[in-house]
């Protein structure tokens, strides 16, 4: 039974440390480039100052999203309270499941997840309002292993490559976490 698992398990677990970002490396912020404008095509009454406010409260739910998820599945803990702190569905779903998968089948994550996140845009007019991500994450000193011997479970290699998020502001102000996606096809 643990063989049928043993090719889709893994990668849904490596994806868990990865699905957290938005389009690609080091590209610049789109928001930047197209500034919003109200009726007529004057300024909106948003401000860069605004986005500015909401480009930092994004980055910091991707951070803490990253610190809690990594939190989470060295102790193999699908509930850690930090989960939902940071992350919302369809996100946090995904999240919890790939930890109790991992715990599941005897698996915990060691190690660090390096981060290099970038936002590529910034919509305050949209409803809800988002904050698109990418991120060129590194995930060589992030493993997957058996929590009884701490051996590298096989097919998990980490790597450094693309992740993208998108960050959305709820009715109650909180900036979270919500849709994410690892590229490991796309080297950064």
């Amino acid at each position: 039974m643990l063989t049928w698992h043993s090719r889709r398990w893994p990668i849904c677990l490596l994806s868990l440390a990865l699905v957290g970002a938005s389009a690609g490396c080091g590209a610049e912020p789109e928001a930047a480039a197209h500034p919003l404008t109200g009726p007529g095509g004057t300024p909106a009454a948003r401000s860069t100052a605004d986005e500015q406010a909401a480009t930092k409260a994004a980055l910091a739910a991707y951070s803490g999203y990253l610190a809690a998820s990594q939190t989470a599945s060295a102790r193999s803990d699908p509930g850690h309270p930090e989960l939902a702190r940071f992350l919302a569905d369809p996100l946090l779903t995904r999240v919890r499941v790939a930890i109790r998968t991992a715990k599941e089948h005897g698996a915990m994550r060691t190690g660090t997840l390096v981060s290099e996140p970038t936002v590529v845009s910034v919509d305050l007019a949209a409803d809800p309002p988002t904050v698109e991500i990418q991120d060129c994450l590194d995930a060589t000193g992030y493993r997957l292993v058996y929590a009884k011997d701490h051996r590298v479970v096989p097919g998990t290699g980490g790597g450094r490559y693309l992740a993208t998020a998108t960050a959305t502001r709820y009715p109650d102000g909180r900036w979270l976490i919500n849709v994410g996606a690892a590229h490991q096809d796309q080297p950064c």
